[in-house]
């Protein structure tokens, strides 16, 4: 079941090909200008605010925004991403080209621990997280949860490149919450922006981003749990599609 034929699936409609998402009207671009200065604003208050506050990056199209603005104004945000072992080749390849393109930015690698993924796999086979919900989410902690864990320990805040229009799991999402599992502010800068916004920035000032959207993933995770989605489904229809609807969350965000 982990080997997909991407080419049999329709390209998503809205992907950054798409002519729709290059602004050339001068509201439009004034728009983009406002909503790009009030997310500086925010992570300017954000790095003000905390001694030790660390972004942790999907490496998706929101968050090459983040890590563009936070590399522009020389923030004092640390950021990390989680390599979990079965990323997309393309994943892997963005982050070489973030080295090249921002040489004066680190972004950490945090890895699952071997034994853990290991024991898994001896256990419960290489592929069981298809088997069942229950096994998909141990495997998450195991890949995701914990490497996440060690990554912000010691931070007083993180921050997230969720948005709200992503997923019915995070219409009411807000700028700032309290992760009292963890004891430490969240912050989601860019909440409200559109996916439209997002593609319009990343277009308007050249940043980096995975090949992947250009072969139909809106949402992109770990290579065997993510594919892409035909022409007008929702955006994370890709993440987990042996599961329900209402499972699209790999738990990093309870």
């Amino acid at each position: 079941m982990g080997g997909i034929r991407r080419e049999k699936w329709k390209r998503h409609c809205s992907n950054p090909p798409c002519g729709r998402y290059r602004i050339s009207d001068p509201a439009a671009k004034t728009a983009l200008a406002e909503k790009t200065e009030t997310l500086k604003q925010r992570l300017h208050r954000i790095a003000g605010s905390h001694r030790d506050a660390r972004f942790a990056s999907s490496l998706a199209a929101e968050d090459m925004v983040i890590t563009d603005l936070i590399a522009g104004e020389n923030l004092n945000i640390g950021i990390f991403t989680l390599d979990t072992g079965l990323l997309h080749t393309e994943t892997l390849n963005l982050l070489d080209r973030l080295g090249r393109a921002y040489p004066h930015l680190r972004i950490k690698r945090f890895r699952p621990v071997r034994e853990d993924a290991d024991r898994y796999v001896e256990s419960k086979g290489r592929f069981a997280f298809y088997d069942s919900v229950e096994a998909r989410r141990e495997c998450c902690r195991i890949r995701k949860i914990e490497p996440l864990n060690r990554a912000i320990a010691g931070a007083d805040a993180w921050l997230t490149g969720q948005r709200r229009e992503q997923s019915a799991t995070r219409t009411e999402l807000p700028f700032a919450e309290y992760d009292a599992g963890r004891g430490i502010g969240k912050y989601n800068p860019i909440f409200d922006w559109s996916e439209h916004d997002v593609w319009a920035y990343i277009l308007a000032n050249n940043v980096p981003y995975n090949d992947l959207y250009r072969q139909g993933f809106p949402s992109i995770g770990c290579d065997p749990c993510t594919r892409p989605v035909k022409a007008g489904e929702d955006i994370r229809a890709g993440r987990w599609w042996w599961e329900g609807r209402n499972s699209k969350e790999c738990g990093l965000h309870k």
